[in-house]
């Protein structure tokens, strides 16, 4: 079973009730992340969720509204774990590793406090009531660049990625499939159509996609460019053959009800399965 949950369901725009991208994807004793968009770490929280059951996170690319807690998740993974939680695992497109290394590591920006929470007094005070053994190390990754093709394999579960058409050539995008030994998850990434995901996607059963608006809205103004619309996501669902498409990387307009009572009309005429437009805090046993 995967227990799959919508972190944060919108884009660079915020609003009140959505902004940036994160999911979780929970599977026997694995939690595996998808980005790490603007707040993750907090609404993890706010889901009941501690940032330390997190033992995998994968990118899908290097825009803000998808990595800006990065600094955030990490550090508190690291703090709040007191050198008692597994090696964090991560993986994403360039400049995934050059990333975390600009960020964590020796000269890193972030060093000053990593320093400090090693060194005073005080923090190791902290560190040791949380179960900690002096001395304490510095955050530790297990983290690789990845690109098309990419498999990671563990006992209860197997990811595949392909490459996604979105800001290139700019940045690298990837989209994942999720296996294991009773269902399949699709996470399409920001993209706009393209047959490597289409390819990746055949099959999965439950397709999260993202989706900024309705398409004639999209196609007019031009933002269907790398992009997902409406009617694209029906389409790429039948072409899966999924049982439930979930909606997620939503812009204010499409968050609207009356909007996305439309625009389930149109979509209704090119797939018949589940359609959810989802909210921060969804959930599904799949």
């Amino acid at each position: 079973m995967i227990h799959f949950q919508i972190i944060c369901g919108g884009t660079p725009t915020p609003t009140a009730e959505r902004f940036g991208t994160c999911f979780l994807a929970r599977i026997e004793e694995d939690a595996l992340l998808f980005d790490c968009g603007p707040a993750a770490t907090w609404k993890m929280v706010h889901c009941g969720i501690s940032p330390t059951l997190v033992t995998h996170l994968f990118l899908t690319h290097h825009h803000f509204d998808h990595n800006a807690d990065l600094p955030c998740f990490v550090l508190c993974r690291w703090d709040q774990g007191a050198g008692r939680i597994p090696l964090l695992r991560v993986r994403g497109p360039e400049p995934t590793t050059h990333t975390l290394e600009a960020l964590f590591g020796s000269g890193g920006v972030f060093q000053p406090d990593i320093r400090a929470r090693i060194e005073d007094p005080g923090s190791q005070s902290v560190f040791v009531n949380r179960g900690g053994t002096l001395p304490r190390r510095p955050p530790e990754f297990d983290c690789s660049d990845i690109g098309e093709g990419f498999t990671m394999e563990e006992d209860s579960w197997r990811i595949t990625a392909a490459r996604a058409r979105h800001a290139d050539p700019w940045l690298e995008t990837l989209s994942y499939k999720i296996e294991t030994r009773e269902t399949t998850l699709g996470i399409i990434s920001d993209t706009q159509p393209c047959p490597a995901v289409s390819h990746l996607m055949r099959g999965v059963q439950t397709l999260v996609a993202n989706c900024w608006d309705i398409q004639d809205a999209m196609e007019s103004s031009g933002e269907w460019d790398g992009q997902t619309g409406t009617l694209d996501a029906a389409r790429m669902a039948a072409e899966a053959g999924s049982d439930h498409l979930i909606l997620s990387h939503m812009g204010p307009n499409l968050c609207r009800p009356e909007v996305q009572a439309s625009a389930l009309e149109g979509m209704r005429n090119l797939y018949r399965g589940r359609i959810t437009f989802a909210s921060e805090g969804d959930a599904w046993n799949l």
